[in-house]
Protein backbone atom coordinates (compact mmCIF):
# COMPACT_ATOMS: atom_id res chain seq x y z
CA UNK A 1 0.00 0.00 0.00
CA UNK A 2 0.93 3.29 -0.55
CA UNK A 3 -0.48 6.55 0.48
CA UNK A 4 -0.47 10.43 -0.17
CA UNK A 5 -2.50 13.14 -0.77
CA UNK A 6 -5.16 14.78 -3.57
CA UNK A 7 -6.03 18.12 -3.80
CA UNK A 8 -9.38 19.24 -5.23
CA UNK A 9 -10.33 15.74 -6.16
CA UNK A 10 -13.74 15.74 -8.57
CA UNK A 11 -14.49 12.42 -6.55
CA UNK A 12 -12.95 13.43 -3.31
CA UNK A 13 -14.50 15.04 -0.03
CA UNK A 14 -12.49 18.42 0.83
CA UNK A 15 -9.97 20.88 -0.04
CA UNK A 16 -7.63 18.10 0.68
CA UNK A 17 -7.84 14.24 1.29
CA UNK A 18 -5.65 11.06 1.29
CA UNK A 19 -6.16 8.75 -1.38
CA UNK A 20 -4.48 5.09 -0.68
CA UNK A 21 -3.33 2.99 -3.61
CA UNK A 22 -2.56 -1.17 -3.48
CA UNK A 23 0.00 -2.83 -5.31
CA UNK A 24 0.79 -6.04 -6.29
CA UNK A 25 4.80 -7.21 -6.04
CA UNK A 26 5.26 -6.06 -9.74
CA UNK A 27 4.04 -2.30 -8.91
CA UNK A 28 0.32 -3.30 -11.02
CA UNK A 29 -2.39 -1.00 -9.32
CA UNK A 30 -4.92 -3.06 -8.13
CA UNK A 31 -7.25 -0.77 -6.51
CA UNK A 32 -7.41 2.80 -4.68
CA UNK A 33 -9.45 4.21 -1.81
CA UNK A 34 -10.27 8.08 -1.47
CA UNK A 35 -10.67 9.39 2.58
CA UNK A 36 -11.28 12.61 3.88
CA UNK A 37 -13.51 15.00 5.61
CA UNK A 38 -14.93 18.10 4.52
CA UNK A 39 -11.89 20.58 4.99
CA UNK A 40 -7.85 19.26 4.48
CA UNK A 41 -6.94 16.25 5.69
CA UNK A 42 -2.75 15.01 5.27
CA UNK A 43 -1.35 11.96 5.47
CA UNK A 44 1.90 11.83 8.01
CA UNK A 45 2.57 7.82 8.55
CA UNK A 46 1.90 4.94 6.93
CA UNK A 47 2.79 1.39 9.01
CA UNK A 48 1.97 -2.19 8.28
CA UNK A 49 -0.05 -4.11 10.89
CA UNK A 50 0.50 -7.58 11.06
CA UNK A 51 -2.48 -8.72 10.14
CA UNK A 52 -1.44 -7.61 6.61
CA UNK A 53 -3.22 -4.16 6.73
CA UNK A 54 -2.52 -0.43 7.12
CA UNK A 55 -2.69 1.84 9.87
CA UNK A 56 -2.88 5.57 8.89
CA UNK A 57 -1.69 8.57 11.06
CA UNK A 58 -3.52 11.98 9.39
CA UNK A 59 -3.51 15.43 10.36
CA UNK A 60 -7.35 16.52 10.10
CA UNK A 61 -8.30 19.53 9.97
CA UNK A 62 -11.90 17.96 8.67
CA UNK A 63 -15.46 17.90 10.32
CA UNK A 64 -17.05 14.85 9.34
CA UNK A 65 -19.19 14.25 6.94
CA UNK A 66 -22.92 13.49 8.01
CA UNK A 67 -25.75 11.11 6.53
CA UNK A 68 -23.28 8.61 5.45
CA UNK A 69 -23.41 6.37 8.53
CA UNK A 70 -19.47 4.95 9.58
CA UNK A 71 -17.91 3.36 6.71
CA UNK A 72 -20.57 4.13 4.33
CA UNK A 73 -18.60 3.76 0.50
CA UNK A 74 -19.13 4.12 -2.93
CA UNK A 75 -17.45 2.40 -5.73
CA UNK A 76 -16.56 4.40 -9.45
CA UNK A 77 -15.01 2.27 -12.25
CA UNK A 78 -15.15 2.29 -15.72
CA UNK A 79 -13.41 0.64 -19.12
CA UNK A 80 -10.72 3.65 -18.72
CA UNK A 81 -10.07 2.93 -15.27
CA UNK A 82 -11.01 -0.65 -14.36
CA UNK A 83 -9.57 -0.77 -10.83
CA UNK A 84 -12.05 0.54 -8.16
CA UNK A 85 -12.00 3.63 -6.66
CA UNK A 86 -13.72 3.09 -3.24
CA UNK A 87 -14.85 6.34 -1.15
CA UNK A 88 -14.63 6.61 2.54
CA UNK A 89 -16.30 9.96 4.40
CA UNK A 90 -14.74 10.72 7.75
CA UNK A 91 -17.63 9.52 10.26
CA UNK A 92 -15.80 10.99 13.70
CA UNK A 93 -15.88 14.25 15.00
CA UNK A 94 -13.48 16.76 14.89
CA UNK A 95 -12.73 18.72 18.03
CA UNK A 96 -10.23 21.53 16.96
CA UNK A 97 -7.94 23.22 14.75
CA UNK A 98 -6.38 20.42 13.83
CA UNK A 99 -6.92 16.76 15.29
CA UNK A 100 -5.24 12.96 15.11
CA UNK A 101 -7.70 11.12 12.74
CA UNK A 102 -6.51 7.17 12.68
CA UNK A 103 -7.77 4.87 10.22
CA UNK A 104 -7.16 0.89 9.89
CA UNK A 105 -7.13 -0.27 6.95
CA UNK A 106 -7.72 -4.42 6.34
CA UNK A 107 -5.04 -6.00 3.61
CA UNK A 108 -7.54 -5.27 0.98
CA UNK A 109 -7.77 -1.46 1.57
CA UNK A 110 -10.70 -1.52 3.40
CA UNK A 111 -11.74 0.63 6.33
CA UNK A 112 -12.07 -1.45 9.73
CA UNK A 113 -11.99 0.95 12.29
CA UNK A 114 -11.30 5.11 12.54
CA UNK A 115 -10.64 7.40 15.77
CA UNK A 116 -10.21 11.11 15.98
CA UNK A 117 -8.60 12.63 18.84
CA UNK A 118 -8.04 15.91 19.80
CA UNK A 119 -8.61 19.43 21.75
CA UNK A 120 -9.85 22.67 20.59
CA UNK A 121 -6.28 24.06 19.86
CA UNK A 122 -4.01 22.58 17.32
CA UNK A 123 -2.58 19.07 17.36
CA UNK A 124 -0.45 17.17 14.92
CA UNK A 125 0.10 13.55 14.08
CA UNK A 126 3.89 12.44 13.35
CA UNK A 127 4.46 8.96 13.54
CA UNK A 128 3.04 5.23 14.76
CA UNK A 129 5.00 2.13 15.80
CA UNK A 130 3.25 -1.31 16.75
CA UNK A 131 3.75 -2.66 20.33
CA UNK A 132 2.98 -6.05 21.80
CA UNK A 133 0.00 -3.71 23.15
CA UNK A 134 -1.30 -2.41 20.23
CA UNK A 135 -0.12 1.17 18.63
CA UNK A 136 1.66 4.21 19.78
CA UNK A 137 0.39 7.30 18.29
CA UNK A 138 2.52 10.00 18.71
CA UNK A 139 2.72 14.07 17.65
CA UNK A 140 2.31 17.36 18.91
CA UNK A 141 -0.55 19.56 20.97
CA UNK A 142 -1.15 22.96 21.58
CA UNK A 143 -4.40 21.79 23.43
CA UNK A 144 -5.54 22.03 26.70
CA UNK A 145 -7.50 19.34 28.54
CA UNK A 146 -10.67 19.69 26.00
CA UNK A 147 -12.41 17.72 23.27
CA UNK A 148 -11.48 14.01 24.21
CA UNK A 149 -8.04 15.61 25.46
CA UNK A 150 -7.18 14.26 28.71
CA UNK A 151 -3.83 16.15 29.28
CA UNK A 152 -2.87 19.35 28.96
CA UNK A 153 0.45 21.35 28.24
CA UNK A 154 2.66 22.83 29.62
CA UNK A 155 4.56 25.47 27.46
CA UNK A 156 4.27 25.63 23.82
CA UNK A 157 3.88 22.22 21.88
CA UNK A 158 4.41 19.84 24.13
CA UNK A 159 4.39 16.18 22.91
CA UNK A 160 1.27 13.88 22.98
CA UNK A 161 1.27 10.65 23.18
CA UNK A 162 -1.88 8.09 23.09
CA UNK A 163 -1.95 4.31 23.31
CA UNK A 164 -4.29 2.33 21.74
CA UNK A 165 -5.61 -1.47 21.32
CA UNK A 166 -5.36 -3.59 17.88
CA UNK A 167 -9.13 -2.03 18.15
CA UNK A 168 -8.60 0.74 18.70
CA UNK A 169 -9.70 1.38 22.24
CA UNK A 170 -7.77 3.78 24.21
CA UNK A 171 -5.21 2.80 26.54
CA UNK A 172 -3.57 6.14 27.79
CA UNK A 173 -2.93 9.14 27.43
CA UNK A 174 0.42 10.94 28.14
CA UNK A 175 2.36 14.69 27.56
CA UNK A 176 5.84 15.29 27.70
CA UNK A 177 7.71 18.94 27.32
CA UNK A 178 11.02 19.50 27.09
CA UNK A 179 10.91 23.41 26.39
CA UNK A 180 9.19 25.98 24.12
CA UNK A 181 7.86 24.38 21.01
CA UNK A 182 8.70 20.13 20.95
CA UNK A 183 8.98 18.61 17.65
CA UNK A 184 8.18 14.67 17.64
CA UNK A 185 10.07 13.15 14.62
CA UNK A 186 11.14 9.36 15.03
CA UNK A 187 9.50 6.05 17.02
CA UNK A 188 11.51 3.12 17.59
CA UNK A 189 10.27 0.29 19.66
CA UNK A 190 12.23 -1.70 22.20
CA UNK A 191 11.49 -5.41 22.19
CA UNK A 192 11.93 -8.65 24.11
CA UNK A 193 11.79 -12.18 23.79
CA UNK A 194 8.53 -13.34 23.08
CA UNK A 195 6.61 -15.16 25.84
CA UNK A 196 5.49 -18.66 26.06
CA UNK A 197 1.82 -18.28 25.31
CA UNK A 198 2.38 -15.27 22.40
CA UNK A 199 4.36 -15.43 19.33
CA UNK A 200 4.29 -11.92 19.44
CA UNK A 201 8.03 -10.19 20.92
CA UNK A 202 6.98 -8.37 24.20
CA UNK A 203 7.75 -4.48 24.22
CA UNK A 204 10.40 -3.42 26.74
CA UNK A 205 9.66 0.43 25.94
CA UNK A 206 9.13 3.22 23.46
CA UNK A 207 12.78 5.47 22.24
CA UNK A 208 11.60 8.82 20.66
CA UNK A 209 13.82 11.23 19.22
CA UNK A 210 12.64 14.79 18.03
CA UNK A 211 14.23 18.67 18.60
CA UNK A 212 12.63 21.71 20.29
CA UNK A 213 12.21 24.77 18.65
CA UNK A 214 11.88 28.48 19.42
CA UNK A 215 8.62 30.01 18.92
CA UNK A 216 9.88 33.64 17.52
CA UNK A 217 13.76 34.49 16.96
CA UNK A 218 16.37 31.61 17.12
CA UNK A 219 18.02 31.80 20.45
CA UNK A 220 21.27 29.94 21.87
CA UNK A 221 20.40 26.51 23.62
CA UNK A 222 17.18 26.27 21.50
CA UNK A 223 17.44 23.98 18.99
CA UNK A 224 19.18 20.58 20.06
CA UNK A 225 18.28 17.32 19.24
CA UNK A 226 16.41 14.99 22.14
CA UNK A 227 16.04 11.68 22.81
CA UNK A 228 12.84 10.34 25.47
CA UNK A 229 12.80 6.85 26.15
CA UNK A 230 9.60 5.48 28.04
CA UNK A 231 8.19 2.43 29.38
CA UNK A 232 5.24 0.66 27.03
CA UNK A 233 2.59 2.06 29.64
CA UNK A 234 4.39 5.54 28.90
CA UNK A 235 5.95 6.44 32.05
CA UNK A 236 9.08 8.16 31.02
CA UNK A 237 12.43 6.60 32.36
CA UNK A 238 15.26 9.02 31.03
CA UNK A 239 15.61 11.97 28.48
CA UNK A 240 18.82 13.28 27.02
CA UNK A 241 20.03 16.11 24.56
CA UNK A 242 22.20 15.70 22.00
CA UNK A 243 24.90 18.78 21.72
CA UNK A 244 25.94 19.98 18.62
CA UNK A 245 29.38 21.87 17.87
CA UNK A 246 27.85 25.11 18.87
CA UNK A 247 24.73 25.65 20.85
CA UNK A 248 23.73 28.90 18.63
CA UNK A 249 22.97 26.21 15.84
CA UNK A 250 19.48 25.77 14.58
CA UNK A 251 19.55 21.82 14.62
CA UNK A 252 16.42 19.95 13.85
CA UNK A 253 16.10 15.94 13.50
CA UNK A 254 14.79 14.38 10.71
CA UNK A 255 14.60 10.70 11.86
CA UNK A 256 16.40 8.46 14.55
CA UNK A 257 16.78 4.38 14.15
CA UNK A 258 18.19 1.99 16.38
CA UNK A 259 20.82 -0.85 15.09
CA UNK A 260 20.16 -4.60 16.23
CA UNK A 261 23.78 -4.02 18.37
CA UNK A 262 22.21 -0.97 20.34
CA UNK A 263 23.52 1.98 18.53
CA UNK A 264 21.12 4.44 17.79
CA UNK A 265 22.02 6.99 14.76
CA UNK A 266 20.23 10.02 14.70
CA UNK A 267 20.01 12.43 11.44
CA UNK A 268 18.85 15.80 10.67
CA UNK A 269 20.00 19.11 9.79
CA UNK A 270 22.26 21.52 11.25
CA UNK A 271 22.43 25.41 10.35
CA UNK A 272 23.83 28.87 11.97
CA UNK A 273 20.58 30.72 9.74
CA UNK A 274 18.15 29.41 7.88
CA UNK A 275 18.64 28.34 4.09
CA UNK A 276 22.18 27.28 4.86
CA UNK A 277 21.58 24.05 6.27
CA UNK A 278 24.13 21.04 6.35
CA UNK A 279 23.60 17.59 7.07
CA UNK A 280 24.00 16.71 10.63
CA UNK A 281 24.49 12.22 11.27
CA UNK A 282 25.58 11.07 14.94
CA UNK A 283 25.58 7.82 16.32
CA UNK A 284 25.35 6.90 19.85
CA UNK A 285 26.25 3.83 21.71
CA UNK A 286 23.78 4.12 24.42
CA UNK A 287 24.77 1.72 27.79
CA UNK A 288 21.17 1.56 28.63
CA UNK A 289 19.69 0.88 25.37
CA UNK A 290 22.35 -1.54 25.14
CA UNK A 291 21.32 -3.61 28.49
CA UNK A 292 17.51 -3.54 27.08
CA UNK A 293 18.22 -5.01 23.43
CA UNK A 294 17.85 -9.01 23.77
CA UNK A 295 21.29 -10.60 22.43
CA UNK A 296 21.67 -13.43 20.36
CA UNK A 297 24.43 -15.64 19.89
CA UNK A 298 23.71 -16.17 16.12
CA UNK A 299 21.13 -15.56 13.81
CA UNK A 300 20.21 -16.22 10.18
CA UNK A 301 18.20 -13.99 7.48
CA UNK A 302 15.98 -14.74 5.94
CA UNK A 303 15.73 -18.10 6.61
CA UNK A 304 13.98 -19.77 4.76
CA UNK A 305 16.33 -18.91 2.42
CA UNK A 306 16.29 -18.73 -1.71
CA UNK A 307 19.58 -17.72 -2.72
CA UNK A 308 21.18 -15.76 -0.45
CA UNK A 309 21.64 -15.45 3.45
CA UNK A 310 23.02 -13.66 6.25
CA UNK A 311 25.02 -14.93 9.04
CA UNK A 312 25.13 -12.40 11.51
CA UNK A 313 27.64 -12.86 14.72
CA UNK A 314 26.41 -11.51 18.12
CA UNK A 315 29.84 -12.11 20.48
CA UNK A 316 32.58 -9.82 19.68
CA UNK A 317 35.45 -11.70 18.10
CA UNK A 318 38.86 -10.71 15.92
CA UNK A 319 38.21 -13.70 13.23
CA UNK A 320 35.47 -16.44 13.15
CA UNK A 321 35.02 -19.89 10.66
CA UNK A 322 31.53 -19.87 9.63
CA UNK A 323 31.00 -23.67 8.37
CA UNK A 324 28.21 -25.32 6.39
CA UNK A 325 27.31 -28.79 7.36
CA UNK A 326 24.25 -31.25 5.93
CA UNK A 327 22.24 -32.90 8.42
CA UNK A 328 24.36 -36.19 7.90
CA UNK A 329 27.08 -33.99 9.32
CA UNK A 330 28.78 -33.49 5.81
CA UNK A 331 30.84 -30.27 5.84
CA UNK A 332 30.08 -28.31 2.04
CA UNK A 333 31.32 -25.29 2.99
CA UNK A 334 33.69 -23.18 5.10
CA UNK A 335 34.96 -19.78 5.60
CA UNK A 336 36.67 -17.04 7.91
CA UNK A 337 35.33 -13.99 8.26
CA UNK A 338 36.75 -10.76 10.27
CA UNK A 339 32.82 -9.37 10.08
CA UNK A 340 29.49 -9.40 12.16
CA UNK A 341 27.41 -9.88 9.24
CA UNK A 342 28.44 -12.02 6.51
CA UNK A 343 26.64 -13.52 3.28
CA UNK A 344 26.48 -16.80 2.29
CA UNK A 345 25.81 -17.97 -0.79
CA UNK A 346 23.09 -21.16 -0.62
CA UNK A 347 21.81 -20.89 -4.73
CA UNK A 348 23.61 -24.83 -4.67
CA UNK A 349 21.84 -26.38 -2.17
CA UNK A 350 18.98 -28.39 -2.61
CA UNK A 351 15.57 -28.23 -0.49
CA UNK A 352 16.06 -29.32 2.83
CA UNK A 353 17.41 -28.31 6.65
CA UNK A 354 21.09 -27.72 7.02
CA UNK A 355 23.18 -26.17 10.05
CA UNK A 356 25.62 -23.54 10.30
CA UNK A 357 28.17 -23.45 13.16
CA UNK A 358 30.31 -20.36 14.07
CA UNK A 359 33.70 -20.58 16.11
CA UNK A 360 35.64 -17.81 16.95
CA UNK A 361 39.59 -17.36 17.29
CA UNK A 362 38.55 -17.19 21.01
CA UNK A 363 36.70 -20.52 21.17
CA UNK A 364 33.26 -18.72 21.69
CA UNK A 365 30.78 -21.30 19.18
CA UNK A 366 26.82 -21.18 17.93
CA UNK A 367 25.22 -23.31 15.37
CA UNK A 368 21.85 -23.36 13.80
CA UNK A 369 19.88 -24.32 11.40
CA UNK A 370 19.19 -23.23 7.96
CA UNK A 371 16.43 -24.26 5.99
CA UNK A 372 16.25 -24.03 1.88
CA UNK A 373 13.25 -23.51 0.16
Amino acid sequence: MVAGNIQNATNGFGSKDVIVSRLDKNGKLLSESILGGKGLDEVEKMIPTPDGGALLGIYSRSSEIRGTGSGATAKNSSSENPNPVSRYPKSTENYGEGDYWIVKLNNDGKVEWERNFGGKGDDHVRTMAFTSSGYIIGGESRSERSGNKTVGIEEGTDLWLISLNTKGDEQWQKSYNFKNRDILMGMNVITGKPSTDNRQPSTKGILLGGYTQAEGKIEADDETFWMLYIDNDGNEQWRKHVKGESRKKEERLSDLKMNKDGSIVLAGTSAEELGKENWKIVKLGDSQIDQLIEKQDMKIYPNPVSDYCYVEIGFEFKEADITLYDMGGRQLQSLKTKNKVTKINTQNLIQGAYLITVKTDDNQTANAKLIKK
